[in-house]
């Protein structure tokens, strides 16, 4: 798939359950410090450092914990997740296990994509397999620790792959965002200190426990930690999921898949960057390009304002509608654009209420959706769109 170590797709897996007796082998305190320090951050996009959290959710009041699984991959783009769990869904299981022992929870939900039915009997039949070798539900290898797993499937909301979204669906009730502070390490599900991780994130848990902080740290790139997963499609020859060190360069993955006569990337899913090809050369980073996973490409056959209307639209169709600057702000982008296609504006200061208003979506939101709906909006018009009315050069 990619040149380099490949971790969590590769042909040299580690024994199952090796990585869980480790860390029963060490105290909780250990176990979080390890995660902690080999600064792996969250592999869903929204990249809060791994150990952190686990290190606020162990510390928090409250006699009953939950390890929650963000399996809800809804991000237009991306089907990384759904490989991990075809490939190694036990994988998912351990990492999970080895959270709940470090936080100090018996209880783990796995929330999953509705659009992933297929995916459920897998993924209970690894829960089976590691129930009848001793290393999931009760007593596990006569360690006193116990820690089970549940299988829940989502209602196909997009919303519900923010964290307190999904929390809120599997309470029973609306997914929409819930107010922060408290959060969820604090108050998260049923009111109880809860952790929230995505597949690709608990699936690399047990190879930082086996090959240690250090070790995790130097397979990434420059300030990066560790591998990176990323589907990647569109106008490519070899569509796919490939590995590559995080912080590596976008031309990288461009050129594993076959990728030719490149106008534009969109990296990190709709809502993410929208890239020129002058722009190929930048690290797939936290502080650069999205790492979320998602990477689709456009050649030049590809009208850039069709592919903005169509993300606007799945935007305007997945707001939960809770609050105002998502609720309206994503109709006016998307009106706007239509007003674009009818050639009803002639110049691109023309929009800059616009460019306010998608200003205020991302200031004025209350999650990350109508935060980052607006990027593809100002990437695409700025980057890609010709007006009559523009200075030449302009």
């Amino acid at each position: 798939m990619a040149a380099g170590k490949r971790l969590l797709l590769g042909d040299d897996q580690p024994s199952i359950g090796e990585a869980l007796i480790k860390a029963m082998d060490m105290s909780p305190a250990d176990v979080v410090f390890e995660v902690r320090e080999s600064d792996i951050r969250g592999r869903g996009g929204a990249g809060f450092p791994t150990g952190i959290k686990w290190n606020l959710a162990g510390a928090a009041s409250g006699d009953h914990k939950m390890v929650i699984c963000n399996a809800d991959e809804g991000e237009p783009g991306t089907f990384k997740d759904r490989v991990l769990i075809e490939k190694m869904a036990w994988k998912l299981l351990e990492g999970m296990t080895i959270a709940g022992y470090a936080i100090g929870s018996s209880h783990g939900i796995i929330y999953l994509r509705a659009e992933y039915p297929y995916l459920v009997p897998i993924l209970e039949k690894a829960r089976q397999d590691l129930i009848s070798q001793g290393l999931l539900g009760d007593d596990i290898q006569g360690r006193g620790f116990s820690f089970n797993i549940e299988i829940r499937s989502g209602a196909g909301a997009y919303v519900c792959g923010e964290e307190t979204s999904l929390i809120e669906s599997l309470e029973g009730k609306r997914g929409e965002p819930r107010n922060k502070p408290p959060f969820p390490v604090n108050s998260g599900y049923l009111a109880r200190p809860t952790v929230v991780n995505n597949v690709e994130t608990f699936a690399a848990v047990p190879h930082i426990l086996l090959g240690g902080a250090e070790w995790y740290q130097g397979l990434g790139r420059d300030d990066c930690s560790g591998t990176k997963l990323f589907s990647i499609s569109g106008d490519v020859e070899n569509p796919g999921v490939y590995e590559l060190p995080m912080g590596a360069a976008l031309r990288e993955l461009l050129e594993l898949s076959g990728a030719k006569d490149i106008a534009a990337v969109q990296v990190g899913g709709a809502s993410g960057s929208t890239v020129t090809p002058d722009e190929l050369d930048k690290p797939m980073s936290f502080s650069a390009l999205p790492p979320g996973g998602s990477v689709v490409v456009f050649n030049s056959s590809r009208d850039m304002l069709d592919v903005l209307e169509n993300f606007m639209e799945f935007f305007v169709h997945e707001s939960c509608g809770q609050c105002t600057p998502c609720r309206e702000g994503n109709r006016r982008l998307l009106d706007i654009i239509r007003s674009i296609r009818a050639g009803e504006i002639a110049s691109r200061d023309d929009l800059k209420p616009f460019f306010l208003l998608a200003d205020v979506m991302k200031a004025g939101s209350k999650c990350g959706l109508g935060q980052t709906s607006p990027n593809c909006f100002v990437d695409i018009i700025t980057k890609f769109i010709a007006f009559p009315g523009d200075k030449e050069g302009a």
